[in-house]
């Protein structure tokens, strides 16, 4: 059994297929069936099942995958740690970050870089769940997650990012474009764009509503955020979004600061609290202030 196997099979694993797969680690794709076949002679299991148009796990990939990350995530560590007594850190670095993230983590990555220009850095988008899982799961080393209440999984230990306003937002000509604030009134007084019930914006809206009485005229919703904001800038939407969201709408929206109750959405850095690897590490307590 070779790392480059257990590599080759978590990146078929993660990609859903050999074609993307070959094309992450840079190998011809027969290459990769032939290792992968090579694995699954060792092991006397099939790992994936390739009757699908989409590569599957097997029952028995799905029980080997865990201990492929974990033997291919030791390695890295080990050679982290050598390399480091040069006082050189080497490695990769995957980010996974929720839609929209916060300006303040494109600084942080860029000045992280310029501190360790020999880390190689990866950044993935996706919905909070998604994120939530690889973190835990070790698929990425940090998760960047807005948080709106709800509870993370023990293994995950977080750290503030940045905490913004939530405000209101509208389109040029809206009745509400000369208020200089708003309530959360306006959220049942006009049709409102927003995301769908699984994400942490939703849930945010739907919560701060309950608490104030206010019943919001839902008309449509997206799982896109920066949709969302582009929806409002060409409708008679109205919708609850980060300020920096709102600001950097394709189209200049209103945007109107909320009366009491002010609502905030704070963003963390998540990592698992045993399974971090070096750059990983260095970027967790890295300070990019000073």
């Amino acid at each position: 059994m070779e790392l480059r196997q257990l590599q080759y099979m978590v990146a078929v694993a993660e990609e859903g297929g050999f074609t993307r797969a070959a094309a992450r680690v840079r190998v011809a794709q027969p290459a990769i069936s032939q290792q992968i076949a090579q694995l699954e002679r060792e092991l006397g299991e099939k790992l994936f099942d390739r009757s699908d148009r989409r590569v599957r796990l097997t029952a028995a990939g799905e029980a080997f995958l865990p201990y492929a990350r974990a033997v291919l995530g030791a390695a890295e560590q080990g050679r982290a740690v050598v390399r480091s007594l040069t006082g050189v850190l080497t490695g990769r670095l995957d980010v996974a970050a929720v839609q929209a993230p916060p300006p303040v983590l494109a600084r942080r990555l860029a000045g992280f870089q310029r501190r360790y220009p020999h880390v190689r850095i990866t950044l993935r988008i996706g919905h909070p769940e998604e994120l939530t899982e690889a973190v835990a799961g070790g698929v990425v080393d940090v998760a960047v997650l807005a948080l709106a209440g709800q509870r993370l999984p023990a293994v995950l230990e977080t750290r503030e990012l940045h905490v913004e306003a939530l405000v209101i937002a509208a389109p040029p000509g809206h009745p509400l474009a000369t208020e200089a604030e708003a309530t959360l009134d306006v959220l049942e007084a006009y049709p409102v764009v927003t995301m769908t019930t699984d994400g942490g914006l939703r849930a945010a809206l739907e919560e701060a509503c309950a608490r104030a009485g206010v019943r919001p005229r839902i008309a449509a919703e997206t799982d896109d955020v920066m949709l969302v904001a582009d929806l409002v800038g060409q409708g008679d939407w109205v919708a609850l979004l980060p300020r920096s969201v709102a600001e950097r709408a394709r189209r200049p929206l209103v945007v109107l600061p909320l009366k009491e109750p002010a609502l905030t959405r704070e963003t963390v850095l998540a990592w698992h609290r045993s399974n971090l690897s070096a750059p990983g590490r260095a970027f967790v307590e890295y300070d990019d202030h000073a």
